[in-house]
């Protein structure tokens, strides 16, 4: 059977206008493992209590990060695939789980190419509903429509895996060369009850003391738990002794996984911190998560506060180590992944789906 590889990232808007944001966040959150309400409850809050007034706020956002060849996250995506299609022999198609290039097209042109045994890379480290199981669950979707002869295998989180963390150090390496006082690990936040949900035992996440630091098969599915193994990971090989871990970018009134990176950004700057680097392992590219939300207004808030200076510490975008990583992963394609693996990403989602009926 002929191989070829998918690489999923999250979506951008087509452009920072207005009306673009607006289609871009309606995708984004009707989608139900996102917004995880029922579907009238989920529509409500959506176009009538979001989609009113967020998009004119975050358009303006994005035209702070915007570049003159579109959005940052989908070209530098871009440059990764081209990176990968120069230096591997399968063919490397990308797709956005929100508006373009969508996945159906993605889809569409491996079939073209005859592929019928695709790896899926979702462009996420850790288990989150809200993007790595949204992208596994949309592919699947597409390729039963469009591609049922199409076999998907898929990438499992690779939060710890070593050569996610070499790329990881090394591509932090010139700042942590650098004077400071402190390095934040800011993480993109997700709602409590997501942990809840993505918890297959049932009686485990957010409900043991410590429930991070106790051994347990819901680790698997554990957002939270697999931050906390990347910081460990991370800190481990660079020799990182000054550093804490923050959420950001929550969203509603339900309890969000703490503490908050704004409010850490206070804390910090109100003890003493002076320099700060914040690096932000859950993605993979920069991004209005990234480029805007720390890299500006975290910087302002850091500064307000008493702090002196704020370095974003890029994501690992186009770095050659990262690059390497994903073209070691796709070398071991056949060899790793033919044979059937609990750990894969598509029987996590089963597993996780399993536990909550």
């Amino acid at each position: 059977m002929k191989k070829g590889v998918l690489l999923v990232n999250l979506g951008s808007p087509d452009s920072p206008a207005v009306g673009d944001v607006r289609r871009f966040l309606r995708e984004f959150l009707m989608d139900g493992r996102v917004l995880d309400a029922p579907y009238l409850v989920r529509w409500f809050v959506v176009h009538g209590c979001i989609l009113p007034f967020r998009p004119k706020k975050s358009a303006e956002a994005y035209r702070k990060i915007w570049q003159p060849a579109g959005s940052p996250l989908v070209l530098t995506s871009r440059k990764v695939q081209a990176r990968l299609q120069e230096r591997v022999s399968l063919p490397v198609e990308l797709a956005m789980r929100y508006q373009k290039p969508s996945i159906r097209e993605a889809v569409q042109k491996l079939q073209e190419l005859h592929v019928e045994d695709l790896l899926l890379i979702p462009l996420f480290p850790h288990y989150a509903m809200s993007s790595f199981e949204t992208a596994v669950e949309r592919v699947q979707e597409v390729v039963a429509t469009l591609a049922p002869r199409m076999s998907v295998k898929v990438l499992p989180p690779y939060y710890d895996a070593p050569d996610y963390i070499a790329a990881l150090v090394a591509s932090a390496e010139e700042q942590l060369q650098q004077q400071y006082d402190h390095l934040l690990f800011s993480f993109h936040g997700v709602p409590e009850r997501h942990l809840r949900k993505s918890d297959p035992t049932g009686c485990h996440c957010l409900k043991v003391e410590n429930c991070c630091a106790a051994p347990s098969p819901a680790h698997a599915t554990c957002y939270r738990a697999q931050c906390f193994k990347t910081v460990e990971a991370f800190v481990t090989r660079a020799g990182v002794t000054r550093y804490s871990i923050a959420f950001q970018s929550r969203l509603g009134r339900d309890p969000w996984l703490k503490p908050f990176t704004d409010q850490e950004l206070v804390r910090l700057a109100e003890i003493g911190v002076k320099k700060l680097l914040v690096i932000c392992p859950a993605f993979v590219s920069d991004c209005l998560e990234t480029l805007e939300e720390i890299g500006l207004r975290g910087r302002e808030q850091f500064i307000e506060a008493g702090g002196q200076d704020l370095q974003l510490i890029p994501c690992l975008n186009d770095h050659p180590s990262w690059v390497a990583a994903l073209e070691k992963w796709i070398s071991g394609f056949e060899a790793t992944f033919d044979a059937a693996s609990p750990n894969n990403g598509k029987s996590l989602v089963a597993a996780r789906e399993r536990g909550q009926r």
